[in-house]
């Protein structure tokens, strides 16, 4: 009868949490997060609503919180990839310290002196204020670097504010779990009334190496796990069930001790989850698969954890709370601003990231929430009260945060919604001179690839039927006709006329407007050399048809590919611009799993690659793979940041 019991609920649950999945998507159509979609869905079937979730069903459902607070936390610690952040490593430490040590102490002290105007501490003890002043503080700590993260690939955004935020966002999402696991003790032993001595302090600095000393046995698992060779149907499978058994053996050894020392010994499961996921992207060649895994696993997860948070909150306390919700999101914005401050003061930033440096930070979601459980779940009396605000503070942080992030980034002019197109007036133009049938079919390729082509017609060539494209009538090639050209804001020149009248232009080019690249079609093999030495690409084209026909017959894939044949796979060439690159391994790089390294260019020689080869500020990579993956990575190479 348990059983069936416990399936009924199960099922129930999916049913609700595949329609959560679905109403979501209409928050989002009105711009609003899809996490919003999920609490309420949740909401309006729990106990408060429609009953549909019923509090006998959550509490039997509780393994599946823990699974997803269990994957968050590995989400959490695998965004933190050290060599991503070196570059702005004291910016981050100022800012984190700001933010976390701040935003804790202020939001704290704010939060006990207000106690009486919050309706269920009002008539708490003293001692009880203090403990949920500071879980308060704790929690008002976490960051979203999945939002972030959500954000920036929005704005393609790039350079050493992003950078500090990301790194910021993301140790920080690490640090409060230490802050957390501290917080919780001080709390419980503030509830109990037991007292805190040094013996207190010991243990618990003994439970937190404990916590740490598991991590990395279970990033040694991992590691074990990923070297075999399982598909990622069971990996996944392995993740979620590791993450659950961190919380069965974290129960486990507290139940046993209690049994033998009485003394129950606790440890995080939140922190052995990040530490373990922190050694993986670390220290092990494992990183970009675990990664990849998480982000698969990810949306299930958070559609479940999400609906069951909602469903576990109480509607009538979530209307009354909401005031007091409100004022202690203002409380939480005055101490991140007086943090921001502080933190750009301290790493002597640029001045105007001064009133904006908090924006970034507002966004809650994963962590905080995963925090709130854990409370709600441990004090029974005071918790729900004590979610239910909490809940309401991170959905306002959900509307709220998103836009400033934004806004901030486009003050410091570190969007690049247009990333791929690196011309001055943010298109990605190609100037092709000479139309003719061939000239005309490469316009309409380009054109596939999101390129905008110019053509300049060099005769009386007919062009009233070319409709798709700029044609420009030049009779003579003079450096005052190609100025009108405005060829300085092309990516591109290819230039399919005679030899002669080929060579004068890319000269004129050469020395004048300095175009990245300039391809000829040569006509006569004895003019190779010439044009050579002004740098350009040479495409000759009856050895180019018996080298393409080689191609087939040898390789006929990789051919087939680099002529873009293959549906939805793309190559490109990307200029190590991003300071941040400079002197990383490219075994050291996060690059998507459908991408691979065809070549490096370096001063103009292709040099032998592998895993150890460092990279260099100016180095072309050629990239060949899936065109949503290949877009996605172009601003993180080709982007410039501060030195």
């Amino acid at each position: 009868m348990e059983l069936s019991t416990f399936v009924i609920f199960l099922i129930g649950f999916l049913i609700v949490a595949l329609a959560a999945n679905q109403i979501a998507l209409v928050f989002q159509k009105i711009k609003l997060p899809l996490i919003t979609g999920f609490i309420i869905t949740g909401l309006i079937a729990g106990s408060s609503v429609l009953n549909f979730i019923t509090p006998e069903a959550i509490e039997k459902l509780d393994f599946l919180n823990q699974i997803a607070l269990s994957i968050i936390a590995f989400a959490a610690g695998s965004e933190l990839y050290l060599n991503e952040l070196r570059s702005r490593m004291n910016s981050i430490k100022w800012m984190t310290l700001g933010q976390l040590i701040i935003t804790f102490v202020l939001s704290s002290l704010a939060i006990y002196y207000l106690a009486n105007y919050i309706p269920f501490m009002a008539d708490l003890p003293s001692k009880t204020k203090i403990a949920i002043a500071i879980l308060f503080g704790t929690i008002f700590v976490a960051r979203s670097p999945s939002s972030a993260i959500a954000v920036i690939n929005e704005m393609r955004a790039n350079g050493p504010f992003t950078k500090t935020v990301i790194g910021v966002t993301v140790v920080i999402d690490v640090l409060v779990i230490i802050l957390f696991a501290i917080s919780f003790s001080i709390a419980k032993a503030f509830i109990n009334n037991e007292e805190i001595g040094f013996l207190f302090l010991l243990i618990l600095l003994s439970e937190l190496l404990l916590s740490i000393a598991l991590g990395l046995a279970f990033g040694k698992i991992f590691q074990l796990i990923f070297s075999l060779n399982f598909n990622k149907i069971v990996k996944s499978a392995l993740i979620i069930l590791i993450g659950y058994s961190v919380y069965l053996l974290a129960s486990f050894l507290e139940v046993q001790t209690e049994e033998l020392l009485h003394y129950g010994i606790r440890v995080e499961p939140l922190l052995i989850c990040i530490v373990a996921s922190f050694f993986v992207t670390n220290y092990t060649i494992h990183r970009i698969e675990f990664y990849e895994l998480l982000e698969k696993i990810g949306p299930v997860i958070f559609i479940i954890f999400f609906t069951l948070i909602g469903a576990s909150l109480s509607f009538p306390i979530f209307v009354s709370v909401f005031g007091v919700a409100i004022l202690l999101f203002l409380i939480r914005l005055i101490t991140m601003f007086i943090g921001g401050t502080f933190g750009v003061a301290a790493a002597k930033d640029l001045k105007q990231y001064t009133f904006i440096a908090w924006m970034p930070y507002v966004t809650q979601a994963g962590v905080a929430l995963g925090l709130v459980t854990i409370v709600a779940h441990e004090f029974k009396d005071w918790g729900t009260a004590f979610e239910t605000i909490v809940i309401a503070i991170i959905v306002i942080n959900q509307l709220i945060g998103p836009p400033l992030f934004k806004w901030a980034i486009n003050i410091v002019e570190e969007s690049h919604l247009r990333a791929k197109k690196k011309s001055l007036d943010g298109k990605q133009d190609v100037v092709i001179i000479g139309i003719e049938s061939q000239s005309i079919a490469l316009a309409n390729q380009l054109v596939k690839h999101n390129w905008i082509p110019r053509m300049v017609s060099a005769d009386n060539y007919h062009t009233d039927d070319i409709k798709n494209f700029e044609i420009f009538h030049l009779q003579e090639f003079t450096l005052q006709n190609l100025k009108k050209l405005e060829l300085k804001k092309a990516e591109a020149i290819v230039l399919m006329l005679s030899d002669t009248k080929n060579y004068e232009i890319a000269e004129l080019i050469y020395e004048h407007f300095g175009t990245k690249e300039i391809i000829v079609r040569l006509n006569k093999r004895e003019n190779f050399e010439k044009f050579h030495k002004l740098g350009a690409r040479i495409i000759e084209p009856a050895t180019a048809i018996v080298s393409l026909l080689d191609h087939f017959v040898r390789s006929p894939n990789a051919a087939t590919l680099l002529l873009g044949w293959d549906e939805g796979q793309d190559t490109i060439d990307v200029e190590v611009k991003n300071i941040d690159i400079h002197g990383l391994r490219l075994r050291e790089l996060r690059i998507p799993s459908d991408i691979i390294v065809l070549s490096v260019k370096r001063d103009g020689h292709i040099i032998i690659s592998h895993g150890y080869t460092r990279l260099r500020l100016g180095d072309i990579i050629t990239f060949v793979g899936a065109e949503k993956s290949l877009h996605d990575i172009m601003v993180w190479f080709d982007s410039t940041s501060d030195l």
